[in-house]
């Protein structure tokens, strides 16, 4: 039989007793580790006693590895029912989709490097944002496992085997040699498909801006963060307006940069891209990868600026590297898309400091989900051009380059 899914309101009260329960267990512990009054003499005694004195006072200790292993249990408790209560309250129609959990790394198996538990985590709390960004910090934490990686006695030829398979690494090279041509070939993807890539980008880039332009880009994008400081610097005259959307706040990042070196800025929320649109003369976008069929995979929100810029005839940029191409075909949000965390969209602060809006209490009203998407699929026909280290193209040009480049793409 299928178990009987609880009602909002016995959730709450589950909810409810375990806080009371943990409210009793810490205030028994205070209490165990405070002094207690000792008990009043037999009658005609005639002895005295002084509460907390050392002959009449007893003390109960509770173990330190007690009381951690008990918080331990309970927080591990509590982000499960938070995680079932979520998984309850899910839209049914990105179902197929998982929900972030955030970080448990008591839960990782001792085999997972912990460099590797280091990057899940700032992946989990989008302390690394952006492709390329996220890239590179995967590839770095790739080398650190490959330096300290020790083959197993016993499993050379298997290891060998392995190595053949994945690489081009010579199966009679020692582990010394191998790590640090598998470094090198980290070191060499990094600077050819993302640091030399963007530079090549940005030159690119360079011959699309002109004295006047007012530009519009969405949330942040490192490749153009660097064509518009390099523009800058090159002395051409333009504005920028950075449009963003919670709960990220990307844009936030990008418009910090931009106004330190001295580039006249305007901020704005998704919501008033229409408005902001009136005096833009192009748009620049990042990407997260572009599909065979020339969609646009990247931050939720991109399709709905590229749409308002099409029905305006404004031009649609993309800088994308070519490492992000991919032969996959994909033409919806729906079958593959990542969700973030519900909770995220219930802070409605802009600032670091947490705001509560209207929607905290939402796990306790059954006719109410949230949706927190994190990426959209932009259809090829808003897209005007692709700028990419090996020229300007057109977004149907996608399964072209993965042709012709294949060796550098993938």
């Amino acid at each position: 039989m299928d178990p009987v899914k609880k009602t909002a309101k016995e959730l709450k009260a589950e909810r409810r007793a375990l806080q009371e329960r943990q409210r009793a267990e810490k205030a028994a512990r205070a209490a165990g580790n405070a002094a207690v009054p000792a008990k009043k003499p037999a009658s005609g005694s005639g002895a005295s006693t002084t509460v907390g004195s050392t002959s009449a006072t007893s003390t109960t200790a509770t173990p330190l590895s007690e009381t951690a292993g008990s918080t331990k249990t309970t927080d591990s408790k509590q982000r499960h029912s938070l995680t079932k209560e979520i998984n309850s309250k899910q839209v049914d129609m990105f179902s197929h989709l998982e929900i972030t959990k955030g970080a448990n790394t008591g839960l990782a198996p001792k085999e997972i490097h912990p460099a590797i538990l280091v990057l899940g985590l700032q992946f989990s709390e989008f302390k690394i944002c952006g492709a390329n960004a996220r890239c590179i910090a995967a590839l770095t934490a790739f080398q650190k496992v490959i330096q300290d990686y020790k083959t197993p006695e016993g499993m050379g030829n298997a290891i060998r085997h392995l190595k053949w398979e994945i690489s081009t690494i010579d199966i009679e090279m020692s582990d010394d040699e191998a790590k640090k041509l598998l470094c090198e070939k980290i070191d060499n993807f990094i600077r050819d498909s993302i640091t030399v890539a963007d530079r090549v980008i940005v030159e690119y880039g360079l011959q699309k801006i002109q004295d006047g332009d007012v530009i519009l880009t969405y949330a942040r994008s490192s490749v153009v963060q660097q064509l518009l400081l390099e523009a800058h610097t090159k002395g051409i005259k333009f504005k920028v307006i950075i449009i963003d959307s919670r709960p990220r706040l990307e844009g936030k990042k990008l418009l910090n940069c931009l106004v330190n070196a001295g580039i006249n800025c305007t901020y704005a929320f998704l919501h008033a891209v229409g408005f902001a649109m009136r005096d833009v003369s192009k748009v620049f976008l990042g990407a997260h990868a572009f599909m065979s069929n020339g969609a646009l995979y990247s931050r939720v929100g991109t399709a709905m600026v590229a749409m308002m810029a099409k029905e305006k005839n404004i031009p649609v940029i993309i800088c994308c590297e070519t490492y992000k191409f991919t032969d996959k075909v994909q033409l919806d949000s729906f079958v593959m898309n990542e969700q973030g965390n519900p909770n995220d969209i219930v802070n409605i602060s802009t600032t670091l400091a947490p705001k509560p809006g209207l929607l905290s209490e939402w796990l306790n009203k059954p006719d109410l989900k949230l949706l927190n998407l994190l990426y959209d699929l932009t259809p090829s026909k808003y897209i005007t051009t692709v700028i990419t280290e090996v020229g300007m193209i057109p977004c149907t040009s996608v399964p072209v380059i993965l042709r012709e480049y294949k060796p550098m793409v993938q």
